[in-house]
């Protein structure tokens, strides 16, 4: 059973475009992170979300593979000079689930940043696997 799943509701003046794909949230991990961001940071990652949601072909500046992963993507955030990484995945093609979030301090990405991210990537496709065999 999913602890919880909801989508962002993300309104963004002047990017009023049709959503190409969802960004869902799946448990806290993402939230946890975003409730202890300055008003400012979080006005920016939501911004960047909509961008997500609604580009085709969201530039690298703003949404990236990480290489040598299992499907794990990073949404890439800057303001000012501080830099953000949202890990996410895709399920069924067009979702985008979030799930851990840190602020850069460092020009390498932690590795237990990406392992943390690739465990909750896995605990999530568990869940969804024993959903559906339920069904």
């Amino acid at each position: 059973m999913l602890y919880y799943r909801t989508t962002l509701n993300i309104f963004v003046f002047g990017m009023e475009n049709e959503k190409i794909r969802q960004i869902f949230l799946y448990k806290d991990y993402f939230s946890n992170f975003y409730e202890k961001q300055k008003q400012k940071v979080k006005e920016k990652i939501l911004w960047t979300f909509r961008i997500i949601e609604t580009i085709q072909q969201v530039p690298t500046e703003y949404f990236k593979y990480l290489e040598g992963t299992d499907g794990l993507y990073e949404i890439r955030v800057q303001f000012g000079s501080d830099i953000y990484r949202i890990f996410c995945f895709f399920d069924e093609g067009k979702l985008v689930v979030l799930a851990n979030g840190f602020q850069k301090k460092t020009k390498k990405t932690p590795k237990q940043e990406i392992e943390k991210a690739l465990k909750i990537k896995k605990e999530y496709e568990l869940e969804i696997t024993i959903s559906k065999n339920k069904k």
